[in-house]
């Protein structure tokens, strides 16, 4: 039996566009409910969001049978975590802050098992694999990995196109908070400088055959990244969604009760 196949990998190599959802909280409910409530997928954020390995395994069994994919955003590339997130049954990772086609080789490599990778072995003994409940995994497990790196800096936009081309990396993610904040417009990512970065990189990735991603809280936003061939598309966070939902809903109520 091999390992179960990725349907997000397999859309996006589609050329498909996927809509998604940030989940910053640290609550399982809040992942139970965005994992169910039609989104493609949800990044686990265990870079800007409090999710430690143990939150992140928790995140996994809390989404497992709903139809959104887990994509857990680590806070580094570093191959010792890489290999934690994974064992712990993640098969979708974005990675922060890759700015070079050397990282994102090396990163390529971490996430897979050899000859093509060097993922540490454990899989008799992890959640991956089901506890050894799935006897082919070893041989079936690159396979279903999907990575996506993310653009986040100057740097990494001039090299987008080698980024692009590495073998393993599936998806080129932008950052544009970081990628505003790098080119000299923090907290101005809708300046036209960073924009045409942004715009580049998205084209740059389709030439080389690679999905997309971007945040577009704005639904007009988003709705013109999926024109543009965006795979992966984030339109909202449960942060946003709950802290939106709950100051209109106060603001109404005041505004009703002063009458």
């Amino acid at each position: 039996m091999p390992a179960p196949l990725n349907p997000l990998k397999e859309r996006l190599a589609a050329g498909e566009t996927t809509f998604g959802c940030w989940l910053a909280l640290s609550s399982l409910a809040a992942a139970e409910i965005a994992a169910g409530a039609g989104f493609d997928w949800c990044v686990i954020d265990a870079e800007h969001g409090p999710n430690g390995l143990a939150e992140v395994l928790a995140h996994l069994r809390a989404m497992h049978g709903r139809p959104a994919e887990p994509v857990v955003r680590v806070p580094a590339g570093e191959e010792w975590l890489l290999k934690q997130v994974l064992d712990a049954g993640a098969r979708s990772l974005v990675v922060p802050m890759v700015h070079d086609a050397a990282e994102a080789a090396a990163i390529a490599r971490a996430v897979r098992y050899p000859p093509e990778g060097t993922r540490g072995i454990g899989a008799p003994i992890v959640r991956a694999s089901g506890y050894d409940a799935i006897p082919d995994y070893l041989a079936t497990a690159n396979g279903c990995i999907l990575l996506v790196v993310q653009i986040e800096s100057r740097e990494a936009v001039a090299n987008v196109d080698a980024i692009a081309a590495t073998p393993g990396v599936d998806a080129l993610f932008v950052g544009p908070a970081d990628l505003a904040a790098d080119m000299g417009h923090p907290g101005n990512p809708a300046a036209a400088e960073v924009q045409g970065a942004i715009d580049h990189v998205i084209a740059r990735a389709a030439a080389h055959g690679k999905a997309s991603g971007m945040l577009a809280f704005d639904l007009e936003a988003a709705a013109r990244h999926a024109r543009m061939g965006v795979g992966m598309v984030a339109v909202t966070s449960d942060v946003t969604a709950l802290a939106q939902s709950l100051r209109a809903t106060a603001r109404a109520a005041r505004e009703r009760f002063a009458k």
